[in-house]
């Protein structure tokens, strides 16, 4: 195992972030248990265990011109058209850590280690209550997925992603592959299900995440809690949940067979709901998965041929880079987690997206912080000008209810596209994404400048040299605006207005890339 583990250290220490490697500690003789942290959080497996999944999986390839390998997925992979269009898209973090609604989304791992005495204080010891016993609890009452779907589409999104499996290994779907769903178990829905009907019904695209892959080093119990749960055989060391938990058996027989049923669960989400986008978490990041991803690649993209369909696979870092170049993506559109933290400080070529939270945690905790429309829309509108697709996350509660201050929220970013949408949709970054506090995006040869409303606009770099500009006019308020153009930039006195960000429609500069 020590040799493996040093084969995988040598590997993983090429993951770039953009142009910048990825810092990755020396992983030699840290035992599998330990290996989990940011980037390295898939299963520290071998190419005989990948092997011996893929082979038990038992999954043939549907018919079509992918084969799984790299050269033929980037022979015949084509990103979709309306992905460098649609621009705005929500993700949805929701799964049985809304139940317990505290610290953040990986409750789950953190119960039994650091936050341990808080869920005996609340929920009893965990040989009574462990983490499987949310599942009763996850009852989604108030869900409506209709309703859910105008809100989406009230916001101005064009795509919907929920989390069909967080890193819990809990699926919300029909499935056939594992028990641990919500149909069999909980809320007895089929939650991926009613979405997809729902979100393509109001016209939106639709697709699923699955960080499933990250569950079989996810959990790490405490010395203490791991022996009162062997003692007792409860919860984590009970037989019948060891499948839901993969935490008592850790062997490289478990890890083929997780291996195995991960595989299994992607094939039966593309076959049963067809989704335009499928997105892996940083577990698939490890260039040792690379046959078990190629399978999923080319089954998705062969089945898609057939329904005449266009989708993609969205991953980070370099999952689908086998070149370990994150520049050089292979039948994936490459997400970067966080405005600001790790999304791209520039114009970036081809297409990318960056996934943000509307509030402080990722999926629903009890008081935690709601952004404003204004701060997302800022986060919006830059990542547009660098030519990205920007995915606003949010946290809905337990019982199926979207939180009133992420619903004003999503409202107010829709009232603002409803006027503005035009420099937002279907634009391409300009010559510069940006000067100041103002961003540019393109189209149809006209620039758009998005800035701060209600004073004086002073763009020193939009001289007669980027072209003489010949009309100049505010989406949301009719006729044209006075300016005055030199080799100082464009001057204008934008009018007092209620919207955070006003948009100057500008024609006659050069065009964009």
């Amino acid at each position: 195992m020590k040799h493996t583990l040093i084969a995988l250290a040598a590997s993983l220490a090429c993951l770039t972030l953009a142009a910048e490697p990825l810092p990755l500690p020396d992983r030699a003789g840290v035992p599998p248990s330990k290996l989990y942290d940011y980037g390295v959080m898939g299963p520290p497996a071998t190419p005989a265990i990948v092997a011996a999944a893929l082979e038990q999986a038992g999954t043939r390839l549907p018919a079509g011109p992918f084969a799984a390998s790299w050269a033929s997925i980037g022979q015949h992979y084509r990103s979709p058209s309306w992905f460098e269009d649609a621009k705005f898209g929500i993700f949805i973090h929701w799964g049985l850590f809304a139940v317990p609604a505290f610290h953040n989304e990986w409750y789950e791992k953190h119960m039994y280690a650091a936050r341990r005495e808080w869920h005996a204080e609340n929920f009893g010891p965990h040989e009574r209550f462990g983490y499987k016993d949310f599942i009763p609890l996850f009852k989604h009452e108030k869900f409506d997925a209709t309703q859910w779907a105008a809100l989406f589409k009230q916001a101005g999104a064009r795509l919907v992603m929920p989390s069909a499996q967080h890193h819990d290994n809990f699926a919300l779907w029909d499935s056939q592959v594992t028990p641990f769903n919500s149909v069999k178990m909980g809320p007895k829905q089929d939650l991926v299900g009613q979405l997809a009907k729902a979100v393509r019904a109001a016209g939106m695209k639709f697709g699923v995440s699955n960080h499933g892959i990250e569950n079989f080093s996810f959990i790490n119990p405490t010395p203490e809690i791991e022996a009162k749960l062997k003692a007792a055989k409860a919860d984590l060391y009970d037989p019948a949940w060891g499948d839901f938990y993969n935490v008592a058996d850790r062997s490289p027989a478990a890890m083929t067979r997780f291996l195995a049923d991960w595989l299994r669960r992607n094939v039966e989400l593309i076959d049963q709901y067809r989704p335009d986008l499928l997105w892996f978490d940083n577990g698939a990041n490890l260039r040792v998965l690379d046959p078990l991803k190629l399978q999923v690649a080319a089954h998705y993209y062969n089945r898609a041929r057939s329904w005449q369909q266009e989708v993609s696979i969205s991953s980070k870092f370099v999952a689908y880079a086998p070149s370990n170049d994150d520049r050089q993506q292979v039948g994936s559109i490459i997400d970067f987690e966080k405005v600001g933290t790790r999304s791209p400080a520039e114009i970036r070529p081809g297409p990318w997206m960056v996934d943000d939270t509307i509030g402080s945690t990722w999926g629903y905790t009890r008081g935690m912080k709601v952004d404003s429309a204004p701060v997302v829309l800022r986060r919006l509108i830059d990542t547009v000008s660098k030519g990205g697709f920007y995915l606003l996350n949010i946290s809905p509660m337990a019982d199926g209810t979207v939180p009133a201050d992420q619903q004003q929220t999503l409202r107010e970013i829709g009232a603002w596209l409803a006027v503005n949408g035009e420099a937002i949709y279907s634009t391409r970054p300009w010559q510069q994404f940006g000067e100041g506090e103002w961003r540019f995006t393109s189209k149809a040869g006209v620039v758009y400048a998005i800035g701060p409303a209600g004073s004086a606009a002073q763009l020193k770099s939009l001289t007669p040299a980027l072209g003489k500009v010949t009309k100049l006019e505010l989406l949301g308020q009719p006729g044209e605006l006075d300016f005055s153009q030199s080799d100082a930039g464009l001057s204008v006195q934008l009018p007092a207005g209620k919207q955070a960000f006003a948009v100057l429609k500008i024609s006659g500069l050069l065009a964009g890339r």
